[in-house]
């Protein structure tokens, strides 16, 4: 569907090592700054034990997990936004997401090189955000100049567009990230539009080392909470080990950790929620798949992920939740139980249904 999550952070705090650990690749992760210079993209599997579920029912010849990309963004230094540390083509790269792991580093190894010379994790992410900050301000004050012609000419929303960006260049002014709660639909679709750094959807990685390195959270975790973001904590090293190895050793040393899965699972299917993603299934015989589609998508819509033609041709979905299709075991059983519902053109499809499209010829 094009939708990338990019991974970002200072030089040297495990974004090219998370980026192995979800993707199973090995680009370098040197100890020195702008290891990586091109992004790297990675085409990812979404853990959904749902599937799991749903095949252990049905028993398909095959089946088929949804997937997602991530991006691997080589890392930004304080003045990216002037052009330090190849900064411009590195926002340019963070420009093109539509999401961002924010990968924090919050453990001290002298045989690590920190780009400052020092741990701050709430420093880090500051100083990341500033860049994006100091970026967009420069593309609103573009922005504004042009608005400015177009006001001179009588066009009535460039007013409205303007308030706009003073609002932004406000908030931003200040260090602030803007939210976008703060504004209506129409405002948001305005702000959308211009495709801001500042205000693309966050996930906070905070790279461990050890369960000593879980003091450094604390700041960081306020500032999460004072900003409308998650954060994750995680041992990237770790969880780059568990990726390498095969299934069943990799239960082993899970369990020696006393984890039920591994921490990247989380990190996976948070990236993919930032995107404002969900996940329907369809299940049979050849297969069990699970399909992405955009959140408040129709029937019609999802059908037309499965073929386009589908969209087009769409009559109407059989379609049960996750929930009965597991607990009653099946379509016909679910058809038995009264759970089967028939959907039409404007039914808007939830996160877990199992669908079945009936199409015209």
């Amino acid at each position: 569907m094009g939708f990338k999550c990019g991974i970002l952070g200072l030089p040297n705090v495990g974004k090219s090592t998370l980026f192995n650990a979800i993707t199973k690749s090995s680009i370098p992760a040197e100890n020195f700054p702008f290891c990586t210079i091109e992004p790297n993209l990675g085409i990812v599997n979404v853990p959904d034990k749902r599937l799991d579920t749903i095949n252990n029912i049905v028993n398909s010849e095959k089946v088929i997990p949804t997937t997602m990309s991530f991006v691997d963004i080589a890392g930004l230094v304080r003045g990216a936004s002037k052009g330090e540390g190849l900064g411009n083509a590195f926002l340019s790269n963070i420009r093109e997401m539509n999401a961002l792991l924010h990968v924090v580093r919050c453990f001290d190894d002298e045989n690590v090189v920190h780009v400052d010379g020092a741990i701050n994790p709430l420093k880090d992410v500051e100083t990341i955000n500033l860049e994006l900050i100091f970026a967009d301000l420069e593309l609103l004050e573009k922005r504004e100049q042009k608005l400015e012609k177009l006001i001179r000419s009588g066009n009535g929303d460039a007013k409205k567009h303007k308030s706009i960006i003073q609002s932004l260049k406000e908030l931003m002014e200040n260090g602030n990230l803007p939210k976008l709660d703060n504004f209506n639909i129409e405002e948001i679709k305005f702000i959308e539009s211009m495709n801001l750094l500042s205000t693309k959807p966050t996930v906070l990685v905070a790279n461990l080392s050890d369960e000593d390195s879980k003091n450094n959270l604390d700041d960081i975790e306020a500032y999460a909470k004072s900003n409308g973001m998650n954060i994750i904590p995680a041992i990237i090293k770790v969880e780059y080990e568990l990726a390498t190895l095969e299934e069943e050793e990799q239960a082993e040393y899970l369990e020696l950790l006393g984890m039920e899965e591994p921490v990247l699972n989380k990190i996976i299917l948070a990236g993919y929620k930032l995107l404002n993603l969900e996940t329907f299934f369809t299940s049979g015989p050849k297969e069990s798949r699970a399909w992405t589609i955009r959140k408040n998508s129709s029937a019609p819509q999802a059908a037309g992920v499965i073929h386009t033609d589908f969209e087009k041709k769409f009559i109407r979905a059989e379609t049960v939740s996750h929930d009965d299709f597991v607990k009653y075991k099946g379509f016909n059983e679910c058809k038995n139980a009264g759970k089967l519902r028939l959907e039409g053109k404007d039914y808007i499809v939830n996160d877990g249904d199992v669908m079945l499209f009936r199409t015209g010829a």
